[in-house]
């Protein structure tokens, strides 16, 4: 259940982000919004349950580094991605974005020590063929080389804010600093965006617009659920880590093309279909491998 609602709020995300474009919103500040929103969602959560949220129990946590790392990633990430996009095109963009799922499955696999049976390791050799063929236009890419360190600095930074989080609730956090840990990774990420958006006002003398606060906290409410959801699902015990990165990535592959057929009449190409139809297999094969192996 769990990984079905980190899919569904995920692509959510995804589908706001095609509004941002249809309605001319400035990526950065609602982004910025978006991460303080959650944030205070996340800190909301803390107090209705009982949990004290203050500076001395963040300063002293066991968290804080982490939280430091993941929700700097984040914003960096963000803004490569956004870089790329423009510069690059969305699909080369996309593929670097979700290959970067090996990092966080590497961490699984080594430093988790779990399980590697061939059913599993060939679903998520599947898996990075259909990231592959579902975002590329008839299975092709192309690009200028000079941007690709672009391209290499967002597979890394998707794949090791991914890897850190899965590291984290593994050894960091559990149902007591849960709420507390994803306050300060979103806030942290939202006080980042500040000094991202000082930049841009300086280089570009680019205005505050007011329709980056409502799109900000509408990006920013699923925003919360998903990491909510993610977490759970790797805290349930029921799948390897291993096994939820792929799932869930190759979900949301799905998810998002059904969502942009429906909302946005946009036209798959027989490479993409193929795509989405491997996601499937991928799928089938990761999860299942716990129980045959």
């Amino acid at each position: 259940i769990e990984i079905g609602l980190t899919i569904l709020t995920f692509s959510a995300m995804l589908m706001i982000f095609k509004y941002f474009g249809i309605y001319n919103v400035n990526n950065l500040q609602a982004i910025v919004i978006n991460y303080f929103t959650a944030g205070l969602l996340a800190i909301a959560n803390a107090k209705f349950n009982g949990l004290d949220y203050h500076f001395d129990s963040i300063i002293y946590s066991d968290y804080l580094i982490p939280s430091l790392i993941i929700g700097t990633l984040f914003i960096i990430t963000f803004n490569l991605v956004a870089f790329g996009t423009q510069k690059i095109g969305i699909a080369v963009t996309t593929v670097a974005n979700k290959m970067s799922m090996i990092i966080p499955v590497l961490f699984g696999l080594i430093l988790f020590n779990e399980d590697k049976n061939i059913l599993k390791i060939t679903g998520i050799i599947l898996a990075l063929f259909a990231i592959y063929f579902s975002s590329t236009n008839k299975g092709k890419l192309s690009f200028d080389k000079k941007y690709l360190l672009i391209i290499i600095l967002i597979f890394i930074g998707q794949g090791f804010a991914d890897g850190t989080l899965n590291w984290v609730q593994k050894y960091r956090i559990d149902s007591s600093n849960t709420q507390q840990f994803f306050a300060t990774t979103f806030l942290i990420a939202g006080l980042a965006g500040l000094i991202f958006m000082f930049l841009e006002k300086i280089k570009k003398n680019q205005p505050f617009e007011l329709k980056s606060i409502y799109w900000g906290i509408i990006l920013g409410i699923p925003n919360y659920l998903t990491l909510y959801f993610f977490i759970k699902s790797l805290q349930a015990g029921i799948l390897e880590s291993s096994q939820v990165f792929p799932i869930i990535n190759m979900g949301i592959i799905i998810c998002s093309a059904v969502g942009g057929i429906i909302l946005f009449k946009e036209q798959l190409s027989k490479s993409n279909w193929g795509g989405i139809l491997l996601a499937l297999i991928a799928i089938s094969m990761i999860t299942f491998s716990s129980i045959f192996y």
